[in-house]
């Protein structure tokens, strides 16, 4: 079926995103916020007003504490911050490994600070019941620039997947302009030169290259993949998965653990057992059997798989943006590491928005319910709304002051950081870091989110042709609401996770071998004997529901 361009897609917003915007547009009266709530806010808040408390304010956050860049409170981030907003922080400072943990005994103790970001899509579903979240999409009105771009992007449609039972949703989600692809597979550059290998464009392709280095160099495996904790195959099943029109890997989680939407049939299906789920183990297979994959690839750690590229014992591996600036740092000199054009499947050049969704690209902002009572709940929202949904607040979240941090301009393609500031491989004989010296580009605050020209302005060149190559891919129909009841929830938790651990570890067995493919029809017995065909009604169901009541 053909797909229409992302680009098409971005411009055809239908007449209800049309109508959003020119709600979004105008300014909500402030009689529109709670009663008692709008202290400190501003009475003309709109799109493009540059946010500032009326006095200054102190919110509560969660603050995660990334190793790489540690949390430091004289951060510039912080003094630029106030002096702009008016705003300051009160944090709770939580380390990278205890992060879901804490938020999780913060949340459920009654104790969560007002504003919890850092949180995906589908965290947040397991605090709805207990009711000490806020449902946000109530307050949206509240939030000029986050309407803005929810209706400009065409966004409504992925909002809706975030949605809960009751039509309401409580995650403030990143917001992409478009489907972006960061993850694909990287290979050395110099051997592709060396033996003159095309560059690959599909999934056949890339077998025929690594076919090559095997015969080249018989005692490699071409491929020895990193990012298996804790998902086997993370990126590798994920984005082959995605060409053959099924989901694996990271991918089978997203948006409803196993449960696959096939727009063919308008309704949900169990992943694991589809049809197009074999053609892919048996393709995988296939480059098992020919020596092209090494034994390790799906359960070793990261530090092995690199081990193994850095010391020319393979030379393809998982990779995105960042990686391939890191990896080629650790190469010794003379090798060249690139990333690989998406290879396409049997689907053609068709993304799977479920996994690489404009939506789920970043951490979201919950809010805790305790806000609501609070006299500056709409300069709360004002504030969020500026600093994670506004242009010039995503500017400053993810590359600082103009003069202090960076040069020119982003809109003109002139943005270049100051000399001694460096940032994920753009001028790398900086000696400021942009995250740990400055707290800009700091997770918290700036995710991959914003414009596709504020996104591009983090790229160096070869991404950026990377990212022109995608921009004609089509797109896979979104899948629409199926949010489940708390109890409908609680069932599916159980049998979802155990039919998964299921099909991850068959999956396997039959990629390498240790269970015939003669099996898989017995396979999809044991699937259904633990539940997966009432797993998949529950989720028909749900949408069913959903349809009728919500329209």
């Amino acid at each position: 079926m053909h797909q229409p361009s992302r680009r098409r897609f971005l411009a055809g917003a239908g007449g209800g995103a049309a109508a959003l915007a020119l709600a979004a547009c105008s300014n909500a009266p402030s009689s529109s916020a709670p009663a008692g709530s709008q202290s400190g806010g501003m009475k003309n808040f709109g799109v493009g007003t540059q946010f500032k408390a009326a006095e200054p304010l102190t919110f509560t956050i969660a603050m995660l504490s990334n190793p790489a860049y540690p949390y430091n409170a004289n951060w510039p981030f912080f003094k630029y911050l106030k002096q702009i907003t008016n705003v300051s922080f009160n944090p709770t400072v939580i380390p990278f490994a205890d992060y879901n943990t804490k938020i999780a005994a913060l949340v459920n103790g009654g104790q969560a600070p007002m504003i919890i970001p850092k949180v995906y899509p589908g965290e947040e579903d397991q605090y709805v019941a207990g009711g000490a979240i806020l449902p946000v999409s109530d307050y949206v009105h509240l939030m000029p620039n986050f309407q803005d771009k929810v209706a400009k992007w065409n966004l409504a449609g992925d909002l809706d997947q975030r949605r809960q039972s009751n039509g309401k949703y409580y995650l403030l989600p990143s917001l992409l302009q478009s489907v972006w692809q960061d993850y694909s597979l990287a290979t050395r550059a110099d051997i592709l030169d060396k033996l003159s290998i095309p560059t690959p464009g599909t999934w056949t392709g890339v077998q025929s290259m690594m076919l090559a280095m095997k015969h080249a160099y018989p005692h490699s495996y071409p491929l020895s993949d990193r990012f298996n904790q804790p998902t086997p195959g993370g990126n590798f099943l994920n984005i082959l998965s995605a060409a053959y029109g099924t989901a694996a890997g990271w991918g089978y989680q997203v948006p409803s653990n196993g449960a696959y939407w096939d727009a063919s049939s308008s309704a949900f299906v169990f992943a694991g057992s589809m049809p197009q789920y074999k053609a892919m183990v048996t393709f995988v297979n296939e480059m098992y059997n020919q020596g092209l994959i090494d034994p390790e690839s799906f359960t070793q750690a990261d530090t092995i798989a690199l081990q193994k590229l850095t010391s020319g014992k393979s030379f393809v591996i998982s990779d995105n943006a960042q990686g391939v600036v890191t990896d080629q740092a650790a190469l010794p000199a003379g090798q060249t590491m690139v990333k690989l054009p998406l290879p396409a499947g049997p689907l053609g050049k068709t993304l799977a928005q479920n996994a690489s969704g404009r939506i789920n690209s970043g951490g979201g902002v919950m809010i805790s319910s305790k806000a609501l009572s609070s006299p500056n709940f709409t300069a709360m929202l004002q504030f969020i709304d500026w600093l994670y949904y506004s242009d010039a607040g995503q500017l400053f979240a993810k590359w600082g002051v103009q003069g202090v941090t960076y040069t020119g301009s982003v809109a003109d393609g002139t943005f270049k950081l100051e000399p001694d500031v460096t940032w994920a491989g753009l001028n790398p004989a900086g000696t400021k870091k942009l995250n740990a010296t400055y707290g800009f580009s700091n997770g918290v605050f700036s995710t991959y989110t914003g414009s596709t020209q504020l996104l591009d302005s983090q790229f160096p060149p070869a991404e950026l042709d990377f990212q022109k190559g995608m921009a004609s891919w089509g797109l896979s129909p979104l899948a629409p609401p199926a949010p489940l009841t708390t109890t409908q929830q609680q069932s599916a938790t159980l049998t979802g996770n155990a039919l998964m651990s299921t099909v991850q570890s068959q999956t396997l067995q039959f990629i390498l071998g240790k269970r015939p493919l003669s099996q898989w029809d017995q396979y999809v017995s044991e699937l259904n004997s633990q539940g997966a065909s009432k797993f998949v009604s529950t989720y028909n169901q749900a949408y069913s529901t959903y349809k009728q009541q919500h329209g």
